[in-house]
């Protein structure tokens, strides 16, 4: 019986879990997270970038768990309020604001803005990292508008905000797959596979 190698998704968030868990579903992996393993320590996301955040935490938990580590770090910056909140976007509120918290004072900051200086980017940096000190890094971006009321139920973070005019709907509203397909997680996930279809062939 061949024993899959693990991969370790280095988060404690089920929806992202979730999301890659998808993405990766056909390769010869068996797919982990933080909270399964049983690792309740915290990466202090010091970068000021997210590549620099996604490093940190690919390196950090692969040393932690001796597993082959796959780390991100994403976020939302909004064009009107000059990037904000960039690498900040999961903390800006502190450390017990819900998702709910954070994308109602992203509306308070956008009130009165006309849709036409809406515009916003999601962005994401995954780094695979091994405890035998392979690292890679791949990003992928994806544009919206930044919606006037949340929509939808499914997504996570600030999915419900960030309105897709080619669907006219925003992440929240789409289906998994068609989120997968467009949205900045997914296009960097897709690089991200192909390097570690290569780093398996290699094994």
């Amino acid at each position: 019986m061949i024993t899959k190698q693990k991969l370790l998704i280095a988060s404690h968030n089920p929806g992202k879990v979730r999301e890659y868990s998808a993405l990766l579903a056909d390769l010869p992996l068996e797919i982990t997270w933080l909270t399964a393993e049983g690792i309740a320590f915290e990466v202090e996301e010091t970068g000021q970038t997210f590549e620099e955040n996604a490093i940190l935490k690919a390196t950090t938990y692969a040393r932690l768990s001796g597993l082959l580590t796959w780390a991100d770090d994403s976020g939302l910056e909004v064009d009107y309020l000059g990037g904000w909140p960039g690498v900040a976007s999961a903390r800006h509120a502190g450390p017990d604001a819900s998702d709910a918290d954070r994308v109602r004072i992203l509306l308070a900051r956008m009130e009165g803005v006309p849709y036409e200086k809406r515009a916003a980017v999601f962005r994401c940096v995954i780094a695979l990292a091994s405890p035998e000190g392979l690292l890679f890094t791949v990003s992928g971006s994806t544009s919206g508008v930044i919606a006037r009321f949340p929509a939808g139920e499914g997504g996570f973070g600030y999915d419900p905000v960030f309105f897709v005019p080619k669907f006219g709907r925003t992440f929240a509203e789409l289906p998994l797959e068609t989120k997968n397909a467009i949205s900045h997680r997914g296009r960097a996930a897709r690089r991200a596979r192909l390097l570690l279809e290569r780093h398996l062939a290699r094994q």
